[in-house]
């Protein structure tokens, strides 16, 4: 950064020196003639005397010279004021930022940097706070990440281990039962396991789609058709609003089932029974919209934020077993955003039901 301030100062020091050579070169050739053309006019003042019009002239070039000299200093030492200066207000900031980017690097993502101007500089430190802003909500969501990931594996390899010693110590009997719930709990190993797969290659943009053109009240009928007996089940009504004649949408249908599944699913969990969940489908211009709504727990305005982060659940004290992984609405919203979608959610407040809603591009 003193390399920088020197730089700021010797371009100073340089623009003086040049403006005053130019200036002195041109006062050297033109001031003679300027002189010699007043000298004319005030012959007629001082008549004849050449040595009078001589000594005048030597005296106005000396002292045209005095004064370029006198006023160069005097840029000079203005120029290498107002040059600190200048050096000064760039460099500072620059240094916090400096400082800053090191704590940063070094683990401190609180570190933030103040900006004293509006200027080019405060939008620098404004990009940098924002910057630094995300890396620290990054930073706490995958220390989030990995303890959610190490709960969701270690509750059902407790309950593997649990049973395992209890079989080998005749604690338990070996009977279809208790191979049944080994069995039980490795599934969801493997359903966790799926899940994460899933996910990594969604956020990584490394999911094939395949878009064709689809008839939108099919794939609803699709996902619904596979969980009419768990809604009759759990006593939950499970309406469809699906317009005549709709025009077919560009999408791969199986991401889109899939998409459709979770939505739909996730109302399913989280509706007490004698709740309602309707799909509806209507056009909004040169796209389909579609709404899964439910009468369920709801959300407030900071779970409606965090809905669709890895392993976040509305209901922390809902079992591992009934209340999913947290994974599968992470998943829906980037596949949506695979076919240039976007997943929103809406809600009134707990206990007031939600409302998800994503479009897809009517095919041509």
């Amino acid at each position: 950064m003193k390399r920088l301030g020197w730089k700021l100062l010797l371009s100073h020091i340089v623009v003086v020196v040049v403006g005053s050579a130019v200036l002195g070169i041109v006062a050297h050739f033109h001031a003679p003639r300027a002189f010699q053309t007043h000298i004319l006019r005030m012959q007629a003042l001082i008549g004849t005397d050449s040595g009078l019009a001589a000594d005048l002239q030597r005296t106005f070039s000396e002292a045209i010279g005095e004064i370029l000299v006198v006023s160069g200093a005097a840029a000079a030492f203005a120029a290498l004021i107002v040059s600190s200066f200048v050096a000064w207000r760039i460099v500072a900031p620059i240094r916090s930022l400096t400082a800053a980017s090191k704590r940063i690097a070094a683990g401190d993502y609180g570190e933030r940097v103040v900006a004293q101007w509006d200027d080019e500089i405060a939008d620098l430190a404004a990009s940098f706070n924002r910057m630094a802003e995300t890396l620290q909500q990054t930073e706490a969501r995958r220390v989030e990440l990995i303890g959610d990931l190490a709960h969701e594996l270690k509750t059902p390899l407790t309950t593997i281990r649990s049973m395992m010693e209890g079989l080998v110590d005749g604690v338990l009997p070996a009977e279809a039962e208790t191979f049944l719930d080994i069995q039980r709990e490795t599934r969801r190993l493997q359903r966790l396991t799926d899940e994460l797969r899933e996910l990594s290659r969604t956020e990584s943009g490394t999911v094939p789609i395949r878009p064709q053109p689809c008839e939108p009240g099919a794939l609803v009928e699709q996902v619904l058709g596979r969980l009419t007996v768990q809604f009759e089940d759990k006593e939950i009504r499970l309406r469809r609003d699906i317009p005549e004649r709709l025009p077919l949408v560009s999408a791969d249908p199986e991401r889109m089932v899939q998409v459709l599944t979770n939505l739909v699913g996730n109302a399913l969990q989280y509706t007490p029974s004698g709740g309602t969940v309707i799909v509806r489908l209507r056009r909004a211009g040169r796209t389909v919209v579609f709404n899964v709504e439910d009468t369920g727990i709801g959300l407030s305005r900071e779970e409606a934020s965090r809905v669709f982060e890895r392993f976040y659940r509305v209901e922390k004290s809902r079992s591992r077993l009934h209340g999913g992984s947290g994974i599968g609405l992470t998943i829906a919203a980037h596949l949506v955003d695979a076919h240039g979608g976007r997943l929103t959610v809406e809600s009134a407040g707990p206990g007031l039901g939600s409302t998800f809603s994503f479009a897809l591009p009517i095919a041509d």
